[in-house]
């Protein structure tokens, strides 16, 4: 089968996208690139009619619990990691900057 990509466009390409390939790296994504290309000739003579577009293979199920209230730690347990402290309040670098 005919190549869809050679190393010149792997070149263009990376020029493109300004990345540094070594001549391993160009005869490597070259031949990556060409199978992948080869693969979706293969996928387009598919017969699709009649299947209704999706946007996942497989149904999602959502994977997070509900929230639930439980047990927390107390102020003093949750502070004893704490980096700077200010009384009962972590103390945190300023992220908004003033005026001086």
């Amino acid at each position: 089968m005919k190549t869809k990509i050679n190393e010149e466009t792997v070149k263009y390409l990376a020029h493109l996208s300004r990345i540094e390939l070594t001549k391993e790296e160009i005869s490597e994504f070259t031949y990556q690139l060409d199978t992948i290309l080869k693969y979706m000739d293969q996928l387009n003579e598919l017969n699709t009619d009649g299947i209704e577009p999706t946007s996942h293979a497989i149904e999602l199920k959502l994977s997070l619990r509900e929230d639930q209230r439980g047990p927390s730690l107390a102020q003093e347990e949750t502070m004893m990691n704490a980096p700077q402290r200010m009384g009962p309040f972590f103390k945190v670098p300023p992220v908004i900057e003033t005026e001086a």
